[in-house]
């Protein structure tokens, strides 16, 4: 099941019976907490999921969006340390940040819209979301800000008038190996934003029980990650430090655009899984997209630790050009 966020937790709200407004991070100076494109939807009913600024503002934004559901309309939002009254609702992290509240119908984003985002999410297609400020247009396109969607960078037009929300399909984790390091891995990936898959023929080790926030596949790793799917929003963990398991799952995730690829095993047992590949035909430059031995080298010790090292190498992949 995909990670929920703020378009889908907008859309459950409104199925529900209640009326959404949903608030954009749109600009940011200096030391801001959240970056562009950071969301926060709120209810008509007061309730807040999501954030826009890590706490300081979310108590001023959800009163202006409360009152934009009964006003209608968009309205920008501006607050900075040097804003008396941005300082006094508690922006004192020297940051400023610009903030687009825009309800769900009420001359807001239109109800048709939101189903279209959440349901081209849903179907992993990337999307753009453009919205004039002054609320005069809004579409959503799959062309024309290429750059914007290979470094998954929301912000506003160079003319200033126009924001575009840059929706990449949801991250994924693929896990091969139910072991010990996966059930941390699993809860820590879910809590950053990844939608966790683990992968395990063996059904002791791939059990429900052992993965309730996770989807389980019980069948050979090439055979599940064909069927997964990988694109270029994926990880891939392998922690089953066995090779007639690893490696079928090595070679799907080497023909894939997959952001990051990962084994776990010692160097020796790296140099060897390298000189597999090299004898299945795998080219020196595709093997060096592995991160093995896997994880940050930050003297993990034990399961949850390595489990950290593993998700920060993996952020840090993302991240980093």
């Amino acid at each position: 099941m995909a990670a929920q966020t703020a378009p889908e937790q907008a859309l459950a709200w409104i199925d529900a019976g209640q009326r959404v407004a949903l608030a954009t991070v749109i600009e940011t100076w200096g030391s801001a907490p959240r970056r562009v494109g950071a969301q926060l939807v709120v209810s008509g009913e007061g309730e807040m999921e999501g954030s826009v600024s890590g706490g300081c503002v979310e108590g001023a934004v959800v009163v202006e969006a409360l009152e934009a559901l009964e006003q209608g309309g968009n309205r920008v939002l501006e607050y900075g340390v040097s804003d008396g009254d941005a300082f006094a609702v508690g922006l004192a992290c020297g940051g400023n940040i610009r903030i687009l509240v825009e309800p769900v119908g009420d001359g807001g984003m239109p109800e048709a819209m939101l189903r279209d985002l959440v349901a081209a999410r849903a179907a992993r297609r990337a999307v753009a979301y453009e919205v004039a400020l002054d609320g005069s247009h809004r579409r959503l396109v799959e062309e024309g800000h290429a750059d914007r969607f290979r470094m998954d960078r929301s912000g506003v037009s160079e003319d200033g008038g126009t924001f575009i929300a840059i929706h990449n399909p949801p991250l994924r984790l693929i896990i091969v190996g139910g072991v010990h390091i996966a059930q941390h891995l699993v809860g820590m990936a879910r809590a950053t934003g990844f939608d966790p898959v683990v992968v395990d023929p063996r059904e002791a080790f791939g059990a429900a029980a052992r993965f309730p926030d996770a989807q389980v596949v019980n069948d050979w790793p090439d055979a599940a990650l064909e069927e997964i799917g990988l694109d270029a929003r994926c990880a891939v963990v392998l922690l089953t430090h066995d090779p007639k398991l690893d490696d079928p799952a090595i070679h799907c995730a080497l023909r894939s655009d997959a952001f990051y690829i990962g084994a776990l095993g010692s160097t020796r047992t790296h140099a060897s899984r390298l000189a597999r590949l090299a004898e299945a035909g795998f080219a020196e430059d595709r093997v060096g997209r592995i991160h093995g031995p896997i994880g940050l080298d930050i003297g993990a010790a034990g399961p949850a630790e390595i489990a950290v090292s593993i998700l920060a190498e993996m952020i840090q992949t993302l991240r980093r050009p």
